[in-house]
């Protein structure tokens, strides 16, 4: 087991350090897929075996998560039942989705460390992220959510329920934008910190901040509320790492590696890479800003706060690119 003081990153002989792994929606829930929980099961099935891995190669393990989709499923279904039933806010939607999806990643990746025979207690906690009240995001919404709608719809939802509409051209429909603030704190941090064992890897891999975290802003010391808006899952990731004293950050995704001219003539993925060079590309605008672009952020962000390497990969790779043989690899300088 390894040996754990926060802040710190002293291991013993027997730990191969500490890695959290954000997973993707592809780790959860297949493109092109009808989203049903069997599908999703079938899904985490098959990327609880690559965690489980990680862990039997001595690793101490914790796991993140995205909810796009299945937020998304949860608006809807907010939609067609509304003659009946009020509708719940985005951020009680979050920690619906993180409570679904730390269940399915309990089930999944339980089952999973037994076959492997490194059993282990996998701890869901409902989490949530501290955000600025006075972040640009919340007067200026840009992350879209949700179904697209007809112009006639939107023009309703924009008078009756205040929501900022954008037109998606490429797709011919209308979407809900929501504002996407940075991640501050995460409040349930240190005093999971305090709970944990020294060599707490040997016995506990918790499951937290799914979906960035629920979005709250803190009205006084100590008293929080919810906030309208969504968290991006990565970069939220970067804060749990540093704060639980992570060695690695490996964002997963539903490509190999990160790539610079993706998709042009002259595309080039891009295997072991150092921060410096990771951000004149960054700046450059070679990563998308609602794709690759916060997952380099967030690692850059987890790397200068201490961090030892960030792996950004898709799940079949991810045991490949911890020895060093694929995926991008980003290094401090």
């Amino acid at each position: 087991m390894g040996y754990y003081t926060p802040g710190a990153r002293r291991r013993t002989r027997f730990s191969m350090g500490r890695v959290l792994v954000a997973l993707g929606g592809n780790a959860l829930q297949r493109s092109g897929g009808g989203g049903t929980w069997k599908e999703q099961v079938a899904q985490m099935r098959v990327t609880a075996e690559v965690l489980a891995s990680l862990v039997s190669d001595g690793y101490e393990l914790v796991v993140t998560h995205g909810n796009g989709p299945q937020v998304g499923t949860l608006l809807r279904q907010n939609e067609l039942a509304e003659r009946e039933l009020p509708r719940r806010p985005m951020d009680v939607l979050g920690a619906e989705t993180q409570g679904q999806i730390g269940y399915l990643i309990q089930q999944e990746l339980t089952a999973a460390l037994v076959r492997a025979e490194v059993p282990r207690t996998v701890l869901a906690l409902v989490s949530r992220t501290v955000v600025s009240r006075r972040d640009r995001a919340f007067s200026h919404p840009n992350k879209p959510v949700g179904r697209y709608y007809t112009e006639v719809e939107a023009r309703t939802l924009r008078k009756r329920e205040g929501w900022d509409m954008v037109y998606d051209g490429a797709r011919g429909g209308w979407r809900r934008v929501v504002p996407s603030p940075r991640p501050l704190r995460w409040v349930e941090g240190e005093a999971l910190r305090k709970l944990l064992p020294t060599g707490w890897g040997a016995h506990i891999v918790p499951v937290v901040t799914g979906g960035g975290g629920v979005p709250v802003i803190e009205r006084r010391r100590g008293i929080f509320e919810g906030a309208e808006a969504v968290i991006d899952k990565d970069r939220t990731a970067a804060l749990v790492a540093t704060a639980l004293a992570a060695d690695t950050l490996a964002i997963l995704t539903d490509v190999p590696a990160a790539a610079i001219g993706f998709r042009k003539p002259w595309e080039k993925w891009l295997g072991e890479v150092h921060a410096a060079e990771m951000d004149v590309y960054l700046r450059r605008g070679e990563f998308g800003e609602g794709s690759m672009g916060p997952k380099v952020e967030a690692g850059l962000s987890f790397l200068r706060a201490g961090g030892r390497r960030v792996i950004i990969t898709d799940p079949p790779s991810l045991s490949r690119s911890m020895r060093g043989e694929t995926g991008t690899r980003m290094l401090l300088d």
